[in-house]
């Protein structure tokens, strides 16, 4: 019996096959062995409790890296700040976090993360002011203030934060850290950590936000049509400053909970938070659905650890990953065609289907 194919789940599935049938393609022609590599990338990422706890610890700021890019989306923008506003978040939690060290732990850690969370809401919605009351393009006021924020971090770790001649802030108390021994226990000393369980939990509310609240409800309004938002009575400037308001305060959450759970300081560095665009990926691949990106942060998180071991096992390059990456997002970025494809599919099934109706019927 012949069924309707659903693009929903089907776009995101091909995408997947077709990226991991791209680099199995290119490492044949280079000469690496596929199935032993890609072995050693699900080994690397689930093979034991530690590969387990490493890969669900990763996946934290992809998901809400990933969520802040979403919800700017469904209001019809494109943030790709989420660098900088992850980045913002991750400086201000660890601020926080050693310069109020005399608080209780549970205190210092909440008010480090929402200092995080809050610092990384207000760069996004910098942005969301310009586009809101002067029409700027929030793609341009994004990519600047990523690069501001790199660089002020850079400036306040050398100059406020590190010792003479260090590049790095001191690591926060041990009361401010998000890890704890019974995660550590139960994944054998990985670095996993509560703030997993926060951005899963994150993902739900966002869901709630969006299909049960009236003001989630006129951001994808918004996003849909932004004059038929406003002559139906929608305030259109206030809806984009929220949309990009949430959309940093999740980035920032993400390098809240990165700062307090994973790196536990902060350093100098060189160039943006690949995570931020990793995020912008994993948003992609689920079309925006808050539940769907749990599953794609795994995905991404898994050829993120995971590929680590290619390079252990074989003399593959790791680079071989982002290849496979590049090609899944490539594949979701033409969603259209295949789109198209199951569209003319199931006309084809419907089709048959009438047809046979009218055969046994008699016409």
């Amino acid at each position: 019996m012949k069924f309707k194919v659903k693009s929903s789940w089907v776009v995101p599935l091909v995408a997947i096959i077709a990226g991991f049938v791209v680099g199995a393609i290119i490492m044949l022609i280079f000469g690496y062995d596929p199935i032993q590599n890609y072995g050693s990338l699900l080994s690397g990422a689930f093979g034991g409790v530690y590969s387990i706890g490493e890969t669900m610890r990763n996946m934290t700021p992809l998901i809400l890296t990933a969520l802040g890019f979403s919800v700017a989306s469904k209001a019809g923008f494109f943030n790709i700040g989420g660098s900088g506003q992850y980045l913002m978040g991750w400086f201000g939690s660890v601020i926080v976090a050693l310069h109020f060290s005399n608080l209780p732990g549970w205190l210092l850690i909440i008010i480090s993360i929402l200092a995080g969370a809050l610092l990384g809401g207000l760069w996004s919605g910098i942005a969301g002011v310009l586009r809101a009351y002067f029409g700027t393009s929030e793609v341009i006021t994004t990519i600047m203030l990523n690069y501001i924020s790199l660089y002020f971090v850079n400036f306040a770790v050398k100059d406020w934060l590190a010792g003479k001649g260090a590049d790095s802030s001191p690591n926060i108390p041990a009361k401010a850290s998000l890890r704890g021994n019974f995660l550590e226990n139960l994944t054998a000393n990985s670095t996993l950590h509560w703030g997993f369980l926060v951005a899963v939990l994150v993902c739900f509310v966002v869901w709630f936000y969006f299909n049960r609240m009236k003001s989630g409800f006129e951001l994808r309004s918004v996003g849909l049509n932004e004059q038929a938002s406003k002559y139906a009575g929608m305030n259109v400037k206030q809806t984009i400053i929220a949309a990009m308001l949430i959309s940093g305060l999740l980035a920032g959450l993400g390098g809240a909970l990165d700062g307090l759970g994973n790196f536990q300081n902060i350093s100098v560095s060189n160039s943006l938070p690949q995570v931020g665009y990793d995020g912008m990926a994993v948003a992609l691949l689920v079309n925006y659905s808050p539940i769907g990106i749990i599953f794609s942060a795994l995905l991404f998180s898994a050829l993120q650890i995971g590929g680590m071991s290619i390079s252990v096992f074989s003399d593959t390059p790791t680079e071989i990953v982002s290849i496979v990456t590049a090609a899944i997002i490539f594949f979701v970025a033409i969603k259209y065609v295949i789109e198209l494809l199951i569209s003319k599919y199931n006309k084809k099934q419907k089709s048959k289907k009438m047809t046979i109706k009218q055969e046994g019927s008699g016409e």
